[in-house]
C-alpha cells in the first residue's frame, strides 16, 4: 500500500503552479511519470491522489448503487472538479483556478501526508486549523478515534 509520510511548504507561483516537494517525490513509487487525480477535500483544502490511490476509490464509487439518490448526491459532491493532472518537465503541478478558489490557495501553501493521499491547504488556514485545537482537545479525539479500530489490527 502506498503512503505518505511528512509535511512540507511550497509557493503558487503566478500562473498557479508550485513544485512537488522532494520528500514526497521520494514517497512516489519509482513508474515512468507520476499520474495524479487532483480533487476537493472535505476541509477546505484539495486532495492530490496519487493514480494509483484513486484508481481503486473510483472503482468502488463506480459500483455504488445510481438509484439511491443520496449516492447520487455524493458523487456530484466528491467527483465535482476532479482533475487527471502530471508534473510537467520541472515537476511542477498546476492547479486549476476552480480548485484554488475553492481551497482559498494564495502564494504560500502546505502539503500534508494524509495516508495515501497528500492534502494541500493555505498555509494560514492550516495554522488555523492547528490552533483551533487544544492539546486535551486532541486527546479526546484520539481516544475517539482510535478505540473505533478493531482491536486485531496491530498499531
Amino acid at each position: 500500500m502506498l503512503g505518505f509520510i511528512g509535511e512540507y511548504e511550497s509557493t503558487v507561483d503566478a500562473k498557479g503552479r508550485f513544485l512537488l516537494p522532494a520528500g514526497f517525490k521520494k514517497q512516489l513509487p519509482e513508474t515512468e511519470k507520476p499520474l495524479f487525480v487532483l480533487n476537493r477535500g472535505f476541509e477546505k483544502c484539495l486532495t492530490l491522489y496519487p493514480l494509483q490511490t484513486w484508481t481503486p476509490l473510483y472503482e468502488k464509487i463506480s459500483r455504488l448503487n445510481d438509484f439511491d439518490p443520496k449516492v447520487r448526491e455524493f458523487r456530484r459532491y466528491f467527483l465535482n472538479g476532479a482533475t487527471q493532472i502530471e508534473p510537467d518537465t520541472a515537476g511542477r503541478i498546476l492547479l486549476p483556478k476552480s480548485l484554488m478558489e475553492y481551497a482559498a490557495l494564495q502564494k504560500d501553501i502546505v502539503l500534508v501526508s494524509a495516508v495515501n493521499k497528500i492534502e494541500i491547504w493555505d498555509k494560514d488556514k492550516y495554522q488555523q486549523f492547528f490552533d483551533a485545537i487544544t492539546p486535551e482537545g486532541f486527546s479526546k479525539l484520539a481516544q475517539e478515534v482510535m478505540n473505533k479500530i478493531d482491536d486485531q489490527l496491530p498499531l
